[in-house]
């Protein structure tokens, strides 16, 4: 609670009008998280997410009594929980907002919500839906044509998005993640205020294809943030840098037999640039992998190499530079047999590598995401990542990790 009054403050310097208490804040505090943040900003608008489904006057009354001036509940709630609602909203003297989230026909319900009579709603993407792609901002152009009630929208937004939010005929602009998430939370307000008040001024740019967007992400997470995304799934067991260096890719995978290296080096012909040449080598004695296949690599723009089996020629690999992450180092090298087989699913490191799956590699370790859901997982990952960047900004002020995250109080006794 402590640090959400802290992370409020900065925001309303940053511009923010509203505050808005979010469902997870109030199921970990409850009401007094209402309270607490009416008592600290007297002068501000306080939105209560209670995502309310049912018993609505209840509900209304509850986050009115502790100091809410704007309530939220569910747009896909029954109708009689929408209107004893808004009854409990007149008698208490507060607002009541509709949250389209998950919705199944937002634009429909929309229409009906505005004719039950709600002061505003909310066009609202989930984090969870966030992760797979989703926007809000396509949905409230659709809404804002048909219905003349103030619109809220939320979920993801950042200064761009804000922008063509207003544009789109948004009236209140929610966010949450992109300013409470920053290591400068007033700064990141700001930004968002200049791109509400002045949306024209704002270029929208074409942010490439979904690979670009998804290498992009990666590149700037580590391999710790994306571990914690998958829920410590993905990480490779016995794999290390040999060569140290940032690696992201898309695995080309081969099974190879003790010391034959013909199958590896035959998969820098097949790689395309930026691909990640995943082995199984089932021998940690005998080298499949040395210096004339990094350069021959190298000149294919291959974006690293990942070994479940030995390396050797480690100087001439450290001068030429390309990651190289491997079990195990030895001098002695096998033959060209040609046993094995390229892009087929192999176990490299304890994990299942499939081709196209996205191969990541720092000092760390390395970790495989899988193809199927690498754009969610890599958003998942740039939330952790913006998480302990604002940890690190606490840490930075004077205060301890087990002090920030409260640990004791959450302890099992």
């Amino acid at each position: 609670m402590d640090r959400s009054v802290e992370i409020a403050r900065e925001a309303v310097s940053g511009g923010a009008d509203w505050i808005e208490i979010g469902t997870p804040l109030i199921k970990s505090e409850g009401m007094d998280a209402i309270r607490t943040m009416r008592k600290a900003f007297p002068d501000r608008t306080i939105l209560a997410d209670m995502k309310t489904v049912d018993t609505g006057a209840m509900e209304v009354e509850m986050a009115a009594k502790a100091g809410a001036d704007v309530v939220i509940i569910l747009g896909s709630a029954d109708d009689s929980t929408v209107l004893d609602a808004l009854r409990s909203a007149h008698k208490y003297g507060v607002r009541l907002m509709a949250d389209l989230i998950s919705a199944p026909d937002p634009a429909k319900r929309a229409v009906e919500l505005e004719a039950l009579g709600v002061d505003y709603v909310n066009v609202h993407i989930g984090i969870d839906q966030q992760m797979i792609g989703k926007n809000p901002v396509s949905i409230l152009r659709e809404i804002s044509e048909k219905v003349s009630v103030q619109l809220a929208v939320a979920g993801g937004l950042d200064a761009k998005s804000a922008a063509q939010a207003v544009k789109a005929g948004a009236r209140i602009v929610i966010v949450g993640g992109n300013i409470t998430r920053s290591d400068n939370v007033t700064e990141a307000a700001r930004k968002i205020r200049q791109s509400v008040d002045s949306p024209e001024a704002v270029e929208i740019r074409d942010t490439g294809t979904i690979d670009q967007e998804i290498r992009e992400i990666l590149k700037e997470v580590s391999t710790s943030n994306i571990s914690d995304a998958m829920h410590r799934k993905g990480a490779m067991k016995g794999i290390h840098p040999v060569v140290r260096g940032k690696m992201v890719g898309t695995a080309i995978t081969v099974q190879a037999f003790a010391g034959d290296w013909a199958k590896t080096v035959e998969a820098i012909d097949l790689a395309k640039e930026g691909d990640v040449i995943v082995i199984y080598n089932e021998s940690k004695d005998i080298a499949c992998w040395g210096g004339l296949a990094t350069l021959s690599s190298l000149n294919k723009g291959i974006a690293g190499v990942v070994i479940e089996g030995a390396v050797r020629d480690i100087d001439e690999i450290e001068n030429l530079g390309l990651p190289i992450y491997t079990s195990n180092t030895v001098p002695n090298a096998g033959d060209p047999k040609g046993f094995g087989e390229i892009n087929a699913e192999i176990i490299c490191g304890g994990q299942t590598v499939k081709p196209g799956d996205y191969i990541v590699g720092d000092e760390s370790g390395v970790v495989v995401i899988p193809k199927e859901r690498a754009y969610e997982l890599a958003r998942r990952a740039k939330e952790v990542y913006k998480t302990e960047k604002r940890l690190f900004d606490e840490i930075r002020r004077g205060g301890t990790l087990s002090e920030i995250l409260e640990l004791k109080k959450w302890e099992k006794l």
